[in-house]
C-alpha cells in the first residue's frame, strides 16, 4: 500500500513552487567558514525558522552556540508514536574561483532540468524537500509521529560547536530515530541508502626554516629550503602502490565482508565513467581494490592544500622562510581519529630534518560511522523510495564524513537513517554546482512515505 497517499498526490501539484522557494534560500550566502558572512549565517537560520513556523511547527528558536546559531523547531502531538529528530545544515562552501563560474553562485538560474548555485544540492535542496513534505503531512493531517527538526551552520566547517550544543540540549533533542538529510544518490533513478560513513582526520602542517624569504642565488645551497622539505616529506606518506606508508595506519582496518563487497559493486559507475565525472587521463588508488571501494570503504590520506613561496605572474627568485600543507585522512572502522593522529606526528617528528622547525595542528576529528542495515526506520526508508523511484534501493559505503552522524549518534544513543537526493555529478563543493529539479519534487514525496511508514511500523 503507497501510505502518505494524500500528502504524496498533492506534492505532485507544487513542484514551481519548490523550485522558487529553493532559489529564495540559495540566494542567502551563508558561508560558514568566512566571519564576513556572519550575518548571511543568521539570514539563514532565520529563514528556516520561518518556514518552521509557517509549517505549524512549536517552540522554534534560532538557539546559540559557540560559533553559528542552530534553528531549531518541533511537533509533539503524537504521543503514542515514535519521535525523529531531522537534521540538515544551512550553511555552505566558498565559491573560489567565482571567475570560472559559468553564472553567480548566489544568483540560481534554472538550466534544462538543473537549478546551478552554490549550495543547491548540498545540501538546500534537500533542506527545502524535508520542510515541504512536512508542510504537506501536516496541511493532510498525515503527520503521525512526533518531529523534531535540528538545522545547523557549521557542517562545512566540521560541526566544531555541535557535541557541546547536543550535550546542553540533550533533553530537548531526545528521540527514537535520527533522519539525516544530508544524502546523495548514486545515480538519477538509483534511490541509495548510506549505511556508513568515513571518518575525518585533518591537520595543518607547517615547516619554518629561515625567519624571511631570502635570496635563491645568495642564499640557495647554504640553507635548506622548507618547500623542498615539505615536498619530500609529503611524497614519504605514499608507497608506489598507494599505500599510506603511516606505521599502524592499517592495523585496525577490518577487511571488506563479502556481503559489503557485493553491495559496493552493485554501484553504477564504470571507471571510464569515473573518470569523465574527475577529469584525469587514469584512475589510481590502493592496489587490490575496486574504485568504489576505495572511495567508500578503504582509508585514505590526501593534501588537500600545498602553499610556499611566490606563486605570482612571472619571477620572483626567492628561497621561501616557510611551507605549509593541508592534510586528511578519511577513515574506517576501527579507526580512531586521535590514533591516526598521533601515526601522523610521530612521522614527521622522526623524519623532519634539523634544519626546519616543525608545527602540526589539528583541525578537525571525527570517528567513522556503520549503521545497522536493517533497523526498522531504514525499512522504511528503502519502501519509501521503493515506491517513490519504482526501483530497488541499494546500500552504499559513503567515501565523505558527516560530523553530525556519530554526534548526534553518540550523544541521543538512538540510529540515524541517511536519505538525500543529491547526485555524484552535482559539482558539490566545487565550481558550477547544480541541483537536479526532478528530484526536488522526488525527494518531498520519499519524505512524505517515510514518516507514513513509520507511523505504521509503531516503533523505530
Amino acid at each position: 500500500m503507497d501510505e502518505g497517499r494524500k500528502a504524496a498526490k498533492l506534492a505532485k501539484t507544487q513542484a514551481d513552487r519548490y523550485v522558487e522557494e529553493l532559489i529564495e534560500i540559495a540566494t542567502i550566502p551563508s558561508i560558514s567558514t568566512l566571519p564576513e558572512h556572519a550575518a548571511d549565517i543568521r539570514l539563514a537560520a532565520g529563514w528556516v525558522c520561518d518556514r518552521l513556523r509557517a509549517i505549524g511547527f512549536e517552540n522554534v528558536e534560532v538557539l546559540p552556540t559557540e560559533k553559528h546559531p542552530v534553528a531549531y523547531g518541533e511537533w509533539l502531538h503524537a504521543p503514542s508514536h515514535a519521535t525523529v529528530l531531522i537534521y540538515g545544515h544551512y550553511d555552505v562552501q566558498p565559491v573560489d574561483p567565482i571567475d570560472l563560474w559559468h553564472s553567480n553562485p548566489f544568483e540560481p538560474s534554472v538550466q534544462g532540468d538543473y537549478l546551478y548555485g552554490r549550495g543547491v544540492s548540498d545540501m538546500k535542496g534537500q533542506l527545502l524537500a524535508i520542510l515541504k513534505a512536512l508542510e504537506l503531512l501536516r496541511r493532510t493531517g498525515e503527520l503521525t509521529v512526533n518531529v523534531k527538526v535540528l538545522v545547523e551552520g557549521e557542517e562545512e566547517i566540521g560541526s566544531p560547536s555541535l557535541q557541546a550544543f547536543c550535550l546542553r540540549e540533550r533533553d530537548r533533542l531526545s528521540c527514537d530515530l535520527i533522519l539525516n538529510t544530508d544524502g546523495a544518490m548514486l545515480g538519477r533513478d538509483l534511490p541509495t541508502l548510506v549505511y556508513g560513513l568515513r571518518g575525518l582526520a585533518y591537520f595543518d602542517v607547517k615547516l619554518t626554516g629561515p625567519d624571511h624569504d631570502l635570496h635563491s642565488g645568495m642564499f640557495g645551497g647554504s640553507v635548506h629550503n622548507p618547500a623542498q622539505v615539505l615536498c619530500e616529506l609529503v611524497a614519504g606518506m605514499h608507497d608506489t602502490e598507494g599505500r599510506v606508508t603511516l606505521p599502524g595506519f592499517y592495523d585496525k582496518v577490518q577487511p571488506l565482508s563479502t556481503e559489503d563487497r557485493a553491495e559496493i559493486a552493485l554501484g553504477p559507475c564504470s571507471d571510464k565513467e569515473w573518470r569523465g565525472l574527475t577529469g584525469v587521463p587514469e584512475l589510481f588508488g590502493e592496489q587490490g581494490y575496486t574504485t568504489l571501494e576505495r572511495v567508500g570503504a578503504r582509508p585514505t590520506l590526501e593534501v588537500n592544500g600545498l602553499t610556499s613561496g611566490y606563486s605570482g605572474e612571472g619571477q620572483k627568485t626567492v628561497l621561501p622562510a616557510k611551507a605549509t600543507a593541508k592534510i586528511s585522512m578519511r577513515l574506517v572502522p576501527d579507526q580512531d581519529p586521535k590514533s591516526v593522529g598521533e601515526q601522523l606526528r610521530s612521522y614527521f617528528r622522526e623524519h623532519t630534518p634539523p634544519t626546519v622547525r616543525l608545527e602540526l595542528k589539528t583541525l578537525a576529528e571525527n570517528p567513522p560511522v556503520r549503521i545497522r542495515r536493517h533497523a526498522p526506520g531504514m525499512s522504511a526508508a528503502a519502501q519509501s523510495l521503493r515506491e517513490t523511484f519504482g526501483n530497488e534501493p541499494v546500500y552504499t559505503l559513503e567515501g565523505g564524513s558527516i560530523p553530525a552522524v556519530s554526534i548526534l549518534g553518540g550523544t541521543l544513543g538512538v540510529d540515524s537513517v541517511l536519505m538525500g537526493f543529491s547526485l555524484p555529478d552535482d559539482n558539490i563543493h566545487s565550481l558550477n554546482e547544480r541541483f537536479y529539479l526532478p528530484n526536488l519534487a522526488r525527494g518531498v514525496e520519499a519524505y512524505i512515505r517515510f514518516f507514513n511508514h513509520l507511523a505504521t511500523l509503531g516503533v523505530v
